[in-house]
């Protein structure tokens, strides 16, 4: 089992900046690909961005490339997601994943182990 704890979210106003940290613990953190979803009142919960193990390959969603960077320190087996320029659309709870992968999976389905989410709020 690999357990995940995400930390970091808040409050924030338009245009401001949020780093989210996920820490994992459990199973070691070697072979696991790391993603970030999000979820809003009413939707779906949609892909964010995703990092290899060797943090050698990313992916994002069309909504947050540029202003969004997913990392990862496996020393403190730990993924972040940094956050600028915030809009009121990022408002969700945001939830890391975790997949013993090669890949960098964007399909939720894809992943086998869920933190359990911080919120984020971006006020206008």
């Amino acid at each position: 089992q690999v357990q995940l704890v995400e930390s970091g979210g808040g409050l924030v106003q338009a245009g401001g900046s949020l780093r989210l940290s996920c820490a994992a613990s459990g199973r070691t953190f070697t072979g696991y690909a790391m993603g970030w979803f999000r979820q809003a009142p009413g939707k779906e919960r949609e892909f964010v961005a995703t990092i290899a193990w060797s943090g050698g390959s990313t992916g994002y969603a069309d909504s947050v490339k540029g202003r969004f960077t997913i990392s990862r320190d496996n020393a403190k087996n730990t993924v972040y997601l940094q956050m600028n320029n915030l809009k009121p659309e990022d408002t969700a709870v945001y939830y890391c994943a975790a997949e013993r992968t090669v890949l960098i999976p964007a399909n939720p389905a894809a992943y086998d182990y869920w933190g359990r989410g911080t919120q984020v709020t971006v006020s206008s």
